[in-house]
C-alpha cells in the first residue's frame, strides 16, 4: 500500500461531508415539502380552472377513478421533478417520499377542517380556488409548524411599570 496514512484521513473527510446537521436537513425538508405542496396546488388549481372541479373534489375525497387519480399523481410528480431540479434516481427517490407525505397531510388537513364538505356544497370556480388556498395554508401548518413563535400580545396586557428612582 502506498500512503497508508492518507486512507483514514480520506475516509474521515468523506464521512464528514456526507452528513448533514439537523438544522440543515430540516431546512431541506421544508424546501422539498414546499415544492411538493406547490406542485400539488398548481395541478389542482389548473384542473379547476379547466373546468374539472368535480375531478378535483373526487380526488380529494378519494372517490376518483384509478385512471384519473394516476393521471393527477403523475402530473404532480412531473411538476415536482421540474421544481426541485434534481435528476435521475435521487430525484425519483425524493419525489417518492415527499409527494405521498404531502398528499397525506393535505387530505388530513382537509378532513380535520371540514373543507371537503364545503367544497362539495359550492361548485363555483372562484370558491373552489379559495378553498384550495385554505387547504394549502392548513397543510403547510401541518408540515412545517412554527414552534418558535408562541408569544402573543394579550388584550389585557399592560405597559410594564416604570422603574422607581431611588
Amino acid at each position: 500500500m502506498k500512503n497508508p496514512l492518507q486512507v483514514p484521513r480520506f475516509l474521515r473527510a468523506a464521512g464528514q461531508t456526507g452528513r448533514l446537521a439537523a438544522w440543515q436537513t430540516g431546512r431541506l425538508f421544508r424546501k422539498a415539502a414546499r415544492s411538493a405542496l406547490d406542485a400539488v396546488q398548481d395541478v389542482l388549481r389548473a384542473e379547476v380552472v379547466q373546468g374539472n372541479g368535480e375531478l378535483v373534489r373526487d380526488f380529494l375525497v378519494g372517490k376518483a377513478l384509478p385512471v384519473a387519480r394516476t393521471l393527477l399523481l403523475e402530473r404532480m410528480a412531473a411538476r415536482l421533478l421540474l421544481k426541485i431540479g434534481l435528476r435521475g434516481a435521487l430525484a425519483s427517490n425524493v419525489v417518492g417520499w415527499v409527494l405521498p407525505l404531502v398528499i397525506e397531510q393535505l387530505l388530513k388537513a382537509g378532513r380535520n377542517s371540514g373543507l371537503f364538505e364545503k367544497v362539495g356544497q359550492h361548485a363555483t370556480v372562484q370558491d373552489t380556488l379559495r378553498r384550495l388556498d385554505e387547504l394549502r395554508a392548513a397543510t403547510w401548518k401541518r408540515l412545517a409548524p412554527d414552534h418558535g413563535s408562541g408569544a402573543e400580545w394579550l388584550p389585557d396586557d399592560h405597559e410594564p411599570p416604570a422603574r422607581l428612582s431611588a
